[in-house]
């Protein structure tokens, strides 16, 4: 007996041994977080009209009941409603230098009448949106100060899985909340419409409503992304989430700065996932790279001669795994510029050179105040364009009407609009092009609600925009 309690007595010491070595060997966010925490800022974004609560029926979008987990962005806990039509939205956001510059996402400020950002010393300041772009889903904002207090911006392409990385923000209005995590993996990519250009930074730290827009630091104390949304079938944090690296970000900060707008790289092609099948179809010694299914005729595509059936293998020396890492790889290319195309063709690997196109600019890049150029348009806050016949017969859309969205903002935002729904009437008015719909819809005046027919995926139903009061 004596045996076995010596025995027990050393196991036990063993273990709190083991255990002090394991702890010792974590990091300590203490001094971090004491340098870089007066340079993490609260945002309070006011909507004034309130919000419009029309959605589409499951099965239309990312809501839908049978989808078990979907993305989320957050725009923070939304103040009670009353009386008073007003929404405030929480946030979070960044000083990026002593000047009074301010980083966040556009999902935070956008469409907003009014943003006032509080500093740590509870210093509540009016910023000025200085622009925006809605697929890095990047705000550039400005405050009247000085002498600020400003993080340091590390290299989010140095970033690897594994490492420790840090939030601060103001989940649920708790300001200056810090949490802690991974990095679960790098150059991730959704491959949809909605930010189809990011490569996002996968992390397992808890991200929670009002961390929308607040920095993700590395040990070294560094920015090396913000984060922006999570993936949930709760609404809460559920081990996902995901930040926009800082250099995407910082390179659309340099853009608005210079020219008020973000410009991006396109090519002309819509492309598709190779799977097992297809890549036995077409003779792919390995499964992967995108399908060209799409050539846009006199696109830099079609003019480098990139035809239907290419699989594209990689892009300026960028290897194309799967068809969601070639939009990030052709935006972040500069307009204008040359680039190398290893395309498998008929068996053959081949290299074609092509220019860079401009991709359609983003109406809100160039906003000031929050809103957009696309919102200035027409009272709805909805940039659309007349469909082309490829596009009709992509989308099993009979005839010659519709219009399909290109731009959301402000009302038709919060209304559950979204960039591809296509518009068949305004009213009781059928619409044939851009020029239909924009006249239907020039005389709304604040309080109007329009009524719209919207398609999307084999969706059709009816949602009402109301036009914000001023």
């Amino acid at each position: 007996m004596r045996t076995i309690a010596y025995r027990l007595v050393g196991w036990l010491a063993m273990s709190v041994a083991t255990m002090a070595a394991c702890a010792a060997d974590l990091p300590d966010f203490t001094g971090l977080v004491e340098k870089n925490g007066p340079a993490v800022v609260n945002i309070q974004a006011r909507h004034e009209g309130g919000e419009q609560a029309a959605q589409l029926p499951p099965g239309a979008g990312p809501d839908d009941d049978q989808v078990p987990e979907i993305f989320r962005r957050f725009f923070g806990m939304p103040m009670p409603r009353g009386a008073d039509p007003t929404r405030v939205s929480l946030g979070s956001g960044f000083i990026i230098s002593s000047d009074g510059y301010v980083l966040t996402n556009n999902h935070v400020v956008e469409g907003a009448d009014k943003v006032t950002v509080r500093l740590s010393d509870r210093r509540e300041l009016d910023a000025k949106v200085v622009g925006s772009d809605a697929q890095y889903d990047i705000a550039l904002l400005k405050l009247d100060a000085g002498n600020l207090p400003v993080v340091s911006l590390g290299d989010s392409s140095r970033l690897k899985p594994g490492q420790w990385v840090v939030a601060i923000g103001s989940p649920f209005g708790f300001d200056h909340s810090v949490t802690a995590g991974i990095v679960s993996a790098v150059s991730r990519s959704f491959g949809g419409r909605d930010q189809q250009y990011v490569p996002f930074i996968q992390t397992d730290v808890a991200i929670n409503r009002g961390n929308s827009g607040g920095p993700l630091f590395n040990l070294d104390g560094q920015v090396v992304g913000i984060n922006s949304q999570i993936f949930s079938n709760t609404g809460g944090f559920m081990g996902v989430s995901f930040a926009i690296p800082i250099d995407v970000a910082m390179n659309a900060v340099q853009q608005i700065k210079d020219k008020g707008y973000v410009s991006r790289g396109m090519i002309g092609v819509q492309v598709e996932r190779v799977d097992r099948d297809k890549s036995q179809a077409l003779g792919l010694p390995n499964i992967g790279g995108a399908l060209v299914s799409v050539v846009t005729p006199g696109s830099a595509a079609d003019k480098a001669g990139i035809q239907v059936r290419d699989v594209i293998l990689a892009f300026n020396g960028t290897p194309i795994t799967d068809s969601s890492d070639l939009p990030p790889v052709v935006g972040a290319t500069r307009p204008g510029s040359k680039a190398d195309v290893k395309v498998f063709r008929d068996g053959k690997t081949l290299t074609l050179a092509v220019t860079v196109g401009e991709a359609p600019r983003d109406a809100t890049a160039a906003a000031a105040g929050g809103k957009s150029a696309a919102g200035a348009s027409n009272p709805l806050g909805l940039a659309v364009e007349s469909l082309t016949a490829e596009q009709r017969r992509q989308l099993d859309i009979k005839g010659d009407e519709g219009v399909i969205v290109t731009n959301v903002t402000g009302a038709a935002r919060r209304a559950g609009l979204q960039p591809g729904d296509v518009i068949l009437m305004v009213g009781r008015s059928r619409v044939k092009g851009a020029d239909d719909f924009n006249a239907a819809v020039k005389d709304a005046k604040p309080g109007d609600s329009v009524m719209l027919l919207v398609r999307r995926d084999d969706i059709t139903t009816f949602i009402a925009v109301s036009v914000p009061k001023k």
